[in-house]
């Protein structure tokens, strides 16, 4: 349901009814990656999921807009906070709606419908005794003639052990602590520099200590049977652990909700106060009904997405709020808590302007599918991840173009090719499926994988969700592969039909899963399908028939590639435009200008030089080793026997091994490895050899190939990579849905051992794998001795 619906979603009874928010984002500045991630996209994937599975759920989200950091921005723009909000509440509506987040309801704070909840809930603690009165001190700035409110003030934060010498007045953006203005050391007003001077001021604080059982009882129950990750958990222990005190809800601004008290009429509501109430009045906003949602905790589940900076104000003080007010309020259920997410060498910063930020994607054209996987896929679920544009390719490159963009264009061009090719788009009957023995295998292992799928996404593990989807593409090429259904297709056309018509369930059942990941990923799969627009999950058990799922003679549209190479020259220029801050960029915008010309005259000129090329001959089959996409077909990688090692004369650390790697050859090989295995296990070895990397002198000695190797996570233990003993020497290693000739030799250059290097593992049964498919030869799969989950190089 999108974001002005005419109709409003209530709760049903006796149906799941879900009520998702993601934390406000602040309105004085354009959202980054980091905040896009660690909010409105994660809260957008479970949101989905549970419109897949046919829960009543709705997706709550809007601008917080009141505060100092408005002011702040007002200042700055030399307008009013109102114009400043106006401008950004469009601005991240528009980032929402090219990244797909399918709100139900996208808000603001600066509403009459705010400052009526606020008020409300305001009214309702006073009456409750959970209010009180006292003087503060609080900085004031004789230039600016005012109280300076928390973000009005810069210092060194008073913390030892972090002595940042920019922390805001309310808290460190270093060190993460929470603080009150007085406590800076060497403060300054942000606005004129000046140092402020302490004067009395009186506030109203909530009595948190009042609540304090009431809030422990709830969070004891709730972290439990809401299943809160682990982080939300030990942040609101450390708060509870230090002892929770009064806090202040009322501050010296003019851009908030008004308190409706006499004696503070000039005052207004401190953010952490009035924005989490925000939820609230932006659904007051979706439907006059709002307590049906708000204020039904027996029929209503409350999940909520946050980075971890945002946790205390959501486990702790909004909690507080609606307990005080002695009324039946919805209270949350799940919290879903990020870490932070880096960027390149640094971290993201709305306020230094360093990163990608929310309106420079579309800029990129990079679509929003790969976005949205990317960031998913690193999603920075229990510790930091890291944003780099290698990355961002080499995914692109390995999973989305290679696993998932293949199965599902090799299954669809198939059915496309006209009679006698192909089935001339027409689904065909597959009569005999259920005792197929290679489709029963298939799905055993795709209903497997729908299980945990449902599993990981009920926990909210969204990344072990997309992973387990992922999985099950990856099975799909594993299928093709095995069936040779293009031989099978001349010889035994009623098992290729079979084939072809469970794999077609197959991509159905992807679009299905990946709908909450990547909507228009399965909103294009359907076209192609020639599929009206509709996904369900409600019948888990739908894995269990893949080949009924699409009725014989049913005709699919036109099959077209899901996905395209992010080129290096591409990635080079992103990264070099997107270094520094935002106020770098601006800077470099007429250099920027001149290197789109260069890179396009580059490409024609490349263009020439291919055409050239394919004149002089060049295999149209096998594309040249600079255009190929990066797989794993590209690598030589073979079963070798050593015949003999022995320690390299002018390196301690290295060993020289003859090694056979079929047809008569003998490759010379230097080792790393004299520390980690003996000498006398390097004997009469079998072993993975990586023949078509770039020769290269290492102490005097040419080394022709690379032993692949696996290394334990703390790197203290070493092991090499091992065929079955049956296997033939020469045989080259597969992958499943990679196929194709490898290069000659690897340019280094174009960095495809490096790009593919990253995703080299074993596995908790001990087999070498490239992501999840294993090193195989005719004999069986290649093993280590004893590291799990370790790293191959």
């Amino acid at each position: 349901m999108e974001d002005g619906e005419s109709c409003p979603k209530l709760p049903i009874p006796g149906k799941r009814n879900i009520l998702i928010t993601s934390a406000l984002p602040y309105v004085n500045n354009v959202p980054h990656l980091g905040n896009i991630i660690g909010c409105v996209l994660s809260a957008d994937v479970y949101a989905r999921y549970c419109r897949l599975r046919g829960y009543n759920a709705i997706y709550i989200c809007g601008t917080d807009e009141y505060g100092t950091a408005t002011e702040t921005k007002a200042l700055e723009e030399n307008c009013t906070p109102k114009e400043i909000c106006d401008k950004y509440h469009a601005i991240h509506k528009e980032v929402y709606d090219w990244f797909d987040i399918s709100f139900d309801k996208f808000g603001r704070t600066s509403t009459p419908e705010q400052t009526q909840v606020c008020q409300a809930i305001f009214n309702k603690l006073f009456e409750n005794n959970f209010l009180s009165e006292n003087t503060m001190q609080q900085l004031y700035c004789d230039t600016c003639h005012k109280f300076l409110a928390d973000r009005l003030v810069e210092g060194s934060c008073p913390f030892p052990e972090c002595n940042y010498d920019s922390a805001r007045g309310d808290q460190c953006e270093k060190c993460g602590k929470l603080l009150n203005p007085t406590e800076l050391k060497d403060p300054r007003c942000k606005v004129c520099r000046t140092t402020p001077r302490i004067r009395d001021t009186d506030h109203l604080f909530i009595e948190l200590p009042l609540l304090k059982d009431r809030l422990e009882k709830y969070i004891d129950d709730t972290s439990v049977t809401g299943s809160w990750s682990q982080n939300a958990i030990q942040t609101t222990k450390a708060w509870l652990k230090e002892g929770l005190r009064q806090r202040c809800i009322t501050r010296d601004l003019k851009w908030g909700v008004p308190v409706p008290h006499e004696k503070y009429k000039e005052k207004v509501f401190y953010v952490w106060f009035d924005a989490p109430i925000g939820y609230v009045s932006i659904t007051s906003c979706y439907t006059s009904e709002w307590e049906k949602w708000w204020k039904n905790p027996e029929n209503v589940e409350l999940y909520q997405f946050m980075g971890k900076d945002n946790v205390p104000f959501h486990t702790v003080m909004f909690p507080s709020t609606q307990l005080g007010t002695e009324e039946n309020w919805t209270l949350m259920k799940t919290i879903s808590v990020t870490e932070y997410l880096n960027y390149e060498a640094g971290k993201f910063s709305k306020s230094k302007g360093v990163g990608v930020f929310g309106n420079d994607v579309k800029d990129t054209n990079i679509p929003v599918e790969v976005w949205r996987y990317y960031l998913l896929t690193n999603r920075p679920e229990v510790s930091d991840t890291l944003f780099t544009w290698d990355d961002l390719q080499a995914k692109l490159t390995g999973e989305l173009l290679n696993n998932l963009g293949n199965f599902v264009n090799r299954v669809l061009s198939f059915i496309a090719k006209p009679e006698p090719a192909g089935y001339g788009s027409v689904i065909p009957d597959a009569p005999g499926a259920e005792s197929h023995p290679l489709t029963q295998s298939l799905t055993e292992k795709v209903e497997k994988f729908v299980r945990e799928y449902v599993e990981a996404m009920e926990k909210v593990k969204l990344k072990q969700g997309l992973k387990n989807a992922m999985s099950i593409s990856s099975e799909g090429n594993f299928y093709l592969q095995e069936s040779q259904f293009w031989k099978l297709f001349k010889e035994d056309k009623p098992s290729c039909a079979i084939v072809i018509r469970t794999a077609a369930g197959l991509v159905y059942l992807l679009a299905q899963l990946l709908e909450p990941f990547m909507p228009s990923f399965s909103r294009e799969v359907f076209k192609q399908l020639n599929l009206p627009l509709h996904f369900s999950l409600s019948d888990e058990g739908i894995a269990s028939r893949l080949w009924e799922i699409l009725p014989p003679g049913h005709k699919i549209g036109t099959p077209q590639p899901l996905f395209k190479e992010l080129k290096d020259e591409e990635v080079q220029q992103y990264r070099e435009k997107f270094a520094g801050s935002q106020a770098d960029r601006r800077a470099r915008d007429v250099e920027a200008a001149n290197m789109a010309d260069q890179l396009k005259k580059t490409k024609l000129s490349d263009a020439k030089k291919q055409k050239a090329s394919k004149g002089a001959g060049t295999s149209k089959s096998q594309p040249a080793a600079a255009t190929r996409e990066i797989t794993m077909a590209r690598l030589d990688i073979r079963v070798g026997k050593i015949l003999k090692a022995e320690k390299h004369p002018n390196a301690d650390s290295l060993y020289v091994e003859q090694i056979d790697v079929g047809g008569g050859e003998i490759r010379t090989v230097v080792s790393g490895l004299v520390k980690y295995i003996p000498l006398e296990e390097m004997q009469n070895r079998m072993v993975c050899v990586l023949c078509n990397l770039k020769p290269s002198k290492m102490r005097d000695i040419m080394s022709q190939a690379m032993v692949l190797a696996a290394s334990s996570s703390d790197g203290s233990k070493v092991e090499l990579v091992e065929p079955p003993e049956s296997a033939k020497i020469g045989e080259r290693v597969r992958f499943a849905g990679h196929e194709g000739e490898p290069d000659d030799v690897l340019n280094p250059k174009k960095k495809v051992w490096e790009t593919l290097l990253v995703d080299l593992n074993t596995n908790e049964n001990l087999v070498a794998c490239y992501k999840d498919l294993p090193f195989t030869t005719d004999a069986g799969v290649c093993k280590v001795s004893s590291i799990s989950n370790g790293t191959i190089r």
